[in-house]
């Protein structure tokens, strides 16, 4: 039903790369015919791979680089006349803006993009724009919002096929059903999208679908041991493809698995790695969730009352800055758990 995963951020002259390429090899490509085709005053070709350099790049934690990036691409393509590409360009545009927590940018980036990649004809950027829209919101808490495009892009992604779609969408709904309470269709979701990432070889969605099984195992079956060996899969892939993002991630579960399994010190210090590694890449949404990992951790060692009711109230006023929904509702759960004044 589903061929083999394939990468359509990867363009013109860099169609042979594979979805799992490392990042380091895709950066090094990218550059090559980026410089080629400027020095040949080919626009279109210069748009395409300025944008493999720019996804690149954000995926290497590289913000500021990549925000450089993405914007050339979109120039270059406007000189071009290339509405797909324009499409592409704000697509990664918004997608970096969303991984540094502006929201409101990425989602007029986003809009943007959906619109010129159907003006167009790109029905592929389309639905990624559509996809990243949908996620912004799931991220945010919007779940009422965004779940009927979910359900959408899910069907029209197992309707063409597409692997590495059809695991995104089946990852995104299942984490919905997860921060609900319906672990058991949450765990059905995150298990099929392993597998058809598995079989079409996508192995970033396969991380990350790991991740999400490893938290339900943690959570509901109470089972440190399985979710920590699920995570230590997933991480080799992370490393084997530098995937920065994802690895950080993958540090901050398996802190949160180690604090389930009240493992505390061992948590704080993977807690402590994660939130160097999301600060690194200016990732404001895993530094805040980080922060709260680190923050419960040490209050259960014994941190001062006070500073650990200071540190959540902080905390609070950040998430509610950034306007994510769900991540605040878990600070006011930490400031309960440890009988702080929770900040409305």
């Amino acid at each position: 039903m589903y061929g083999k995963a394939f990468a359509p951020e990867y363009q013109g002259a860099l169609t042979t790369l594979s979805v799992n390429s490392s990042l380091d090899d895709v950066l090094a490509a990218g550059t090559e015919q980026l410089r080629a085709a400027q020095r040949a005053g080919q626009h279109r070709e210069a748009a395409r791979s300025g944008l493999a350099v720019a996804e690149a790049q954000r995926r290497l934690g590289r913000v500021t680089d990549a925000d450089r990036a993405w914007k050339a691409s979109y120039r270059a393509a406007r000189e071009a006349g290339d509405t797909a590409a324009m499409a592409w360009a704000l697509w990664s545009g918004g997608t970096l803006a969303r991984q540094r927590g502006a929201f409101a940018l990425a989602r007029r980036l986003l809009e943007l993009a959906a619109d010129l990649g159907e003006r167009g004809g790109d029905v592929v950027v389309r639905g990624y724009s559509l996809a990243g829209l949908a996620e912004t919101g799931r991220i945010q808490g919007d779940y009422e919002a965004v779940g009927r495009l979910h359900e959408q892009l899910l069907a029209e992604a197992r309707r063409r096929g597409e692997a590495r779609h059809t695991v995104w969408a089946l990852s995104g709904i299942a984490q919905m059903h997860r921060n609900t309470g319906s672990y058991d269709t949450a765990y059905a979701m995150f298990e099929e999208a392993a597998h058809i990432a598995a079989r079409a070889d996508d192995r970033r969605g396969h991380a990350w679908a790991l991740r999400g099984l490893a938290d339900i195992v943690s959570v509901r079956d109470g089972d440190a041991e399985r979710a920590l060996g699920l995570l230590s899969e997933a991480e080799t892939t992370c490393r084997a493809m530098n995937l920065s993002s994802a690895l950080a991630y993958n540090h901050k579960m398996r802190g949160n698995v180690l604090y389930r399994a009240g493992r505390y010190t061992e948590a704080r210090a993977l807690y402590e790695q994660a939130l160097a590694e999301f600060r690194a890449m200016s990732e404001p949404r895993g530094e805040a969730l980080a922060r709260l990992g680190l923050a419960k951790s040490v209050a259960r060692l014994g941190r001062d009352h006070a500073e650990t009711a200071a540190e959540l109230a902080d905390l609070a006023r950040v998430l509610d800055r950034i306007g994510l929904r769900h991540a605040r509702e878990m600070v006011k759960r930490a400031q309960e758990e440890f009988g702080v004044e929770v900040v409305r």
